[in-house]
């Protein structure tokens, strides 16, 4: 089994001691930064905005991988590359015009990822598996971290994964929500490329370590 990649959620971080946060996962074995961006509208919450995700990119010596919780993203796309996101990933539910967003995404030079909110069937991606960089799967709804993570997860992302074996797509499988050292290997097992994790990494006394236990899960 190839061990996976590691996004840490900032939404988890200090938000009072962000630039040692994001100091402490460069210098980890994390592979991306987790950027959740909600607007309060297509989710009960708002995080992050442009200056905080400006200022991340000036440390951050990985790639951004910036999570769309948002009404109307077609219309902020230009902006979040010019923020510094590398991976912009949308929500099937709040895109009207799924195809034409993960193109226009992809036209401005990033990668596309889709994301799945618990309730919706891994199916509804099939015509559009094939255009996409990544599914987001969300083992947790959205909107707040700590939750507890839907065991039903194990099964969408297995059936995703043998989706995109069928449909010979290079979509990678990630994992957002309750993800923690005691379901990592199984998500892996099931097909998981990328894990995202916020409490755990930052609830526990050595970040750094329990990253690199996430990644050894296997």
């Amino acid at each position: 089994m190839k061990k996976p990649l590691i996004a840490p959620s900032l939404l988890s971080a200090d938000f009072a001691n962000l630039q040692r946060d994001v100091e402490m996962i460069n210098n980890s074995k994390a592979d991306w930064f987790h950027v959740d961006v909600m607007d309060g509208v297509f989710v009960p919450n708002i995080s992050f905005g442009f200056p905080v995700i400006k200022a991340v990119k000036k440390h951050a010596k990985k790639p951004l991988d910036v999570h769309l919780m948002i009404a109307d993203a077609d219309n902020y796309l230009q902006e979040f590359k010019n923020a510094g996101a590398d991976i912009l990933t949308v929500h099937y539910e709040a895109c009207t015009h799924l195809h034409r967003t993960i193109h226009a995404i992809k036209a401005l030079g990033m990668q596309a990822g889709v994301a799945i909110n618990p309730h919706t069937p891994v199916s509804f991606l099939e015509d559009i598996i094939c255009d996409v960089d990544l599914v987001l799967v969300m083992s947790v709804n959205p909107g707040f971290g700590g939750q507890k993570f839907i065991a039903n997860t194990f099964y969408k992302v297995a059936t995703l994964n043998q989706m995109i074996s069928t449909e010979k797509s290079k979509a990678k499988i990630e994992v957002d929500g309750g993800v923690d050292l005691k379901n990592c290997k199984r998500l892996v097992e099931e097909g998981a490329d990328i894990l995202v994790a916020g409490n755990t990494v930052f609830g526990s006394e050595n970040p750094a370590m329990t990253i690199e236990q996430l990644q050894n899960c296997i």
